[in-house]
């Protein structure tokens, strides 16, 4: 056997040996009275997870009730509760043990999925195939996030009646629109009756160039044929030859071949044409240009040094933004300040007046993020960063000098930043923290939160029920800082245990108002930006913190990783996934933490580019 399985089979062994009967003492003593029996809550008997085998067996019984126990809704309300501690050992106890388990029999390709473009896949996928520069996505329904909390996950791309009758609609719109554009045209009406040439062999050479891009996947005569019935029918209609041809290429925008992205269910190699798409919707958030289709056709896409070529070309096109913005706007959560994240007008005159600061704030994470990638950085520059993305409002709102092209400073440009300016990295940056503010105010509790959830991958339990909000100061007579009646609230025992994870580090950071400023003072008193982990690490303001994340700076690439993984394959993670994880981890580790190491990692792994049947239940 190989030397590795063997090690691993024998660490699940001793994973289960050693943790089994502690987690068995928890359920039995906290959940047994609910689960068992034929009036078993929810219809869950906990036999089920009664010996060391469940755990391979009762995968998604085990997370569940792991998750379920963390945040606290396992126990129901009035029965006791283990201490936040004890939860947190279990929960952890079974990630690992499952995790172990998984791993035992090597990394394993995920299922064939048929995914929907979601709203803006659609749109850039429109844009590029009809050569129109036109926001038709607008009409369509905003899509919900899942998966690792991005909205191109496929448990939340279904098809509901509202989106049929809107891309019936954008359809004609965009159809009707390409009609009248010259480029757009030119690009689709490739052939034309003229001498030698019928009307009906002109519409099948448009429709046979066409739907091959259309539908991102070779057709055959049968699939040209049916398209031009429709062009036929809206001849026999009395519609001029132009007409009736972009009527029927209207209807392929509502085949599901257009609207959905499917992949053949076998086991084995994702299809090139697939991985053609499925590397374009991760890099471009679109369909694969002409070189894609090509290199598909010529069967080497598979190949390694094919790949990392094309990966280098991809990210220095300029549609690689779409995917640095919308990778980094869900992941930071950046997306949120332009809905409920809006600081107050009255509070921040400067900021709710200028569009200009408003935009350089939020895309600074986007650029900087694209500029890190195609300079190839080290992914630790989104914990700490001696350059950054500045524009000359940018400048006025740090009230840091940096070297701005004063002639073009209304343009994003990475520049050096000076020592001691405290901007290094996302922490330093406006939009991380006033998304992890109130609009009024900071809150330490907001912004710890979103390190561990957004940088460590490893977010707090939900808080209990009915926890009274902070006390607001009456007069500036009364004023205290928010240091001062977070301290006072969470005097509750329960409260504290919890707090205990979140409020330092959000503590350190207190020296950034609710737009992103300096600031000395809170409430007229010095600001206190000491902050201490449960574990006793103690450091002070930004910059230790951001030393101490430095330090864990593995446990921050295993969340980007996951996050990552999740938004290039467009699905939630699972246990099995982890295992996958584990590799990219070490072998960016292995390459200087280079961020297009990254991207070719999760390129080359075997849920990117294999595919499992689904087993029917």
């Amino acid at each position: 056997m190989n030397p590795t399985l063997v090690f691993l089979a024998s660490a699940s062994m001793a994973i289960a040996a050693e943790g089994f009967d502690k987690a068995q003492a928890l359920l039995n003593k906290y959940c047994l009275s609910c689960h068992q029996g034929t009036a078993a809550a929810g219809g869950f008997q906990l036999r089920r997870l009664s010996s060391p085998a469940s755990l391979q067996t009762e995968v998604a019984k085990w997370t569940s009730s792991a998750t379920r126990v963390r945040n606290g809704d396992m126990p129901p309300k009035g029965a006791p509760k283990p201490p936040l501690e004890v939860r947190e050992q279990f929960a952890g106890w079974v990630e690992q043990a499952l995790h172990t388990e998984a791993c035992g029999a090597g990394i394993v390709a995920g299922p064939a999925l048929t995914r929907r473009l979601n709203r803006d896949e659609y749109t850039a996928t429109v844009r590029d195939l009809l050569d129109i520069h036109l926001d038709v996505g607008r009409a369509l329904p905003a899509d919900g996030a899942g998966g690792e909390g991005f909205d191109n996950a496929v448990e939340t791309l279904f098809l509901s009646p509202l989106h049929s009758e809107k891309y019936m609609e954008v359809a004609k719109f965009a159809m009707d629109f390409a009609a009248k554009e010259y480029k757009s045209r030119a690009k689709l009406l490739i052939a034309s009756p003229g001498k030698g040439k019928t009307a009906d062999q002109a519409a099948r050479e448009i429709l046979a160039a066409f739907l091959p891009r259309a539908f991102r996947h070779p057709v055959d005569a049968a699939d040209v044929d049916a398209y031009l019935a429709l062009y036929q029918a809206a001849r026999k209609q009395k519609l001029d030859f132009e007409p009736a041809v972009f009527f029927a290429l209207r209807g392929a925008l509502v085949s599901p071949r257009f609207l959905f992205r499917p992949e053949t269910p076998n086991t084995g190699p994702v299809d090139p044409y697939a991985l053609a798409s499925r590397l374009s919707y991760f890099l471009w958030g679109s369909m694969p240009d002409e070189l894609l289709f090509d290199v598909a056709a010529s069967g080497k896409l598979h190949e390694p040094d094919v790949l990392k070529e094309l990966i280098g070309r991809m990210l220095r096109n300029d549609r690689s933004l779409n995917f640095v913005q919308r990778f980094v706007d869900q992941w930071l959560r950046t997306r949120e300040l332009v809905t409920e994240k809006v600081p107050d007008a009255k509070l921040f005159p400067t900021y709710a007046s200028s569009e200009e600061l408003r935009s350089d704030i939020r895309l600074q994470p986007v650029f900087f993020v694209r500029e890190m990638l195609l300079r190839d950085l080290s992914l630790l520059n989104l914990i700490e960063s001696t350059h950054t993305v500045g524009t000359g409002n940018l400048i006025k709102h740090y009230a840091v000098q940096m070297p701005v092209d004063k002639g073009r400073s209304n343009q994003p440009q990475w520049v050096e930043l000076p020592a001691n300016s405290h901007r290094g990295g996302l922490l330093g940056m406006a939009a991380v923290l006033m998304v992890s503010s109130y609009p009024y105010r900071t809150s330490p509790v907001l912004r710890g939160t979103w390190i561990l959830d957004s940088m460590l991958g490893t977010p707090p339990p939900p808080p209990p029920e009915n926890v009274p909000p902070l006390d607001e100061p009456k007069s500036t007579a009364t004023a205290r800082t928010v240091r001062e009646r977070l301290t006072q609230h969470r005097s509750d025992a329960v409260c504290a245990s919890c707090h205990s994870r979140i409020d330092g580090l959000g503590f350190a950071l207190e020296n950034y108002d609710a737009v992103g400023r300096w600031r000395d003072e809170d409430a007229g008193k010095p600001v206190d930006n000491s902050g201490e982990l449960a574990d006793g690490t103690r450091f002070q303001g930004p910059d230790q913190l951001k030393a101490m994340l430095m330090d864990r700076k593995d446990v921050f690439l295993r969340n980007l990783t996951s996050r990552m993984l999740g938004y290039a394959l467009g699905r939630g993670l699972t246990i099995q996934d982890s295992c996958t994880v584990d590799q990219i981890v070490a072998q960016v580790k292995a390459q200087g933490y280079r961020s297009q190491a990254l991207i070719e990692a999760i390129v080359m792994s075997v849920p990117f580019q294999y595919q499992a049947q689904v087993k029917p239940k």
